[in-house]
């Protein structure tokens, strides 16, 4: 008996087809978070004295945003193993369009709040990790690494193309001209990409010894996943990583000020965070057809922990802030990148987004509420508590994955869900 499994329509490069999916996703995701996230920071300021409320109520609907987006991540991942990502992404980019047009209409903050849970949720449906789902279910071992690296050096941009535009159009047409403008670039690119490009791939015909319908494969795979304990060994190391990154992305500009720096070098110093994340990533795809990916991760985790060690003692001059900043910056998109690499090597891709959804919701879960245990840790006990606990947690991060690198004994790319195939096959 046969059963029908998902392969790609070129088994060497994805189908011609598949390369027009990520020229795709590398626009639509460069838009989205350029436009879901990243013109926040740009807002926050005006929107704040329009609706008369203090900066930290505004900032705190964008950290609802994001749980409401890792909240998400596990149903969103369980859609997209089962029916694909055209229907799930077209929905959120109509629904985050519309959003983005409420947004620009609030007159209350409980109105922002309520906006921003709902962007969070279309987020989730459009953005990285759904991106990251359909290149997986496209592209062979061999060329997914080079298709995921395209869509993350081109969306690792967003925040230098939309702040800046954000900023240009608030101080021309306002905070909320500057939202529909946004809105218009959102919903003319990004419906028509998703809705026309985004498609599952070819299905093809291979034996199985197993007569279990596809769902049920899933259910095995997810399951084996979570019960596997590097999974979770990743996870922490994800989580300290993921948690380290956000506080340093959003106190790393008061840190630089409180060492003596102007507020402008200190907010160009933290721009180059964006750019160092493409320059990680590559250097991630480059190194990783002689190393193991598990192994230079960890060894990037293991800067950036020197790095911030290193503040304290060099922060204080131009020269030293931008080291350091520099080798913090190196890691801080590459953990983007390799999720997807080590899940699917590990685990395969039966059911790649669902066990990418459990691993993101406590992940991002982690991103949004770092910052404000930094913020308290910061009131009680100054910079140098709030460094330390940045070094400890990249610390951890690095261990977590050198460990998992000593112990990669396995018997090749997705032998957990070729485990957990063969024994619902056994019933």
């Amino acid at each position: 008996m046969t059963t029908t499994t998902t392969a790609p329509a070129d088994p060497t490069v994805g189908g011609r087809h598949g390369w027009r999916i990520v020229a795709a996703l590398a626009i639509t995701s460069t838009i989205g978070y350029g436009t879901l996230y990243y013109a926040y920071s740009v807002l926050l300021g005006p929107m704040a004295a329009s609706l008369d409320a203090s900066t930290t109520a505004v900032t705190g609907a964008l950290t609802a945003s994001v749980l409401a987006g890792a909240l998400m991540a596990i149903p969103v991942g369980r859609w997209l193993d089962r029916h694909g990502g055209r229907a799930l992404m077209t929905a959120g980019s109509i629904t985050a369009t519309a959003l983005l047009i409420a947004w620009s209409q609030i007159q209350a903050l409980w109105q922002l709040y309520a906006v921003m849970i709902g962007i969070g949720i279309t987020g989730a449906m459009v953005l990285y990790e759904s991106a990251f789902a359909v290149i997986v279910s496209w592209f062979t071992p061999d060329r997914r690494p080079t298709a995921l690296l395209a869509v993350t050096v081109v969306a690792g941009f967003a925040s230098t193309i939309f702040m800046p535009l954000t900023g240009l159009l608030v101080a021309h047409v306002g905070w909320r001209g500057a939202l529909l403008t946004l809105a218009a670039v959102h919903g003319t690119v990004t419906v028509p990409l998703h809705a026309l490009t985004i498609r599952k791939p070819p299905r093809v015909r291979a034996p199985s010894a197993a007569a279990r319908p596809d769902h049920t494969s899933r259910r095995a795979a997810a399951r084996a996943a979570t019960r596997d304990p590097r999974f979770w060994i990743l996870a922490a190391a994800l989580i300290a990583h993921g948690a380290a990154t956000s506080t340093i992305g959003v106190h790393l500009v008061g840190y630089l000020i409180s060492r003596g720096h102007p507020a402008t070098f200190a907010a160009t110093a933290a721009g180059l965070l964006g750019v160092l994340s493409v320059t990680g990533r590559l250097v991630l795809t480059g190194a990783r057809r002689r190393i193991p990916v598990t192994t230079i991760v960890a060894t990037v985790f293991a800067i950036q922990a020197a790095a911030v060690l290193a503040m304290p003692l060099t922060a204080g001059s131009r020269v030293g802030a931008v080291v350091t900043v520099t080798g913090f910056g190196l890691g801080f998109g590459i953990a983007s990148l390799a999720t997807p690499a080590l899940l699917a090597d590990r685990y395969g891709t039966t059911a790649y987004a669902t066990i990418a959804g459990r691993l993101a919701t406590p992940v991002t879960t982690a991103k949004a509420t770092a910052p404000v245990v930094a913020a308290v840790v910061l009131q009680h006990g100054g910079y140098r508590l709030l460094l330390a606990g940045v070094v400890s947690a990249c610390f951890v991060a690095a261990t977590g994955m050198f460990s998992m690198s000593r112990s990669s004994t396995d018997d090749g790319p997705g032998h957990v869900a070729r485990r957990a195939a063969s024994t619902v096959a056994d019933r």
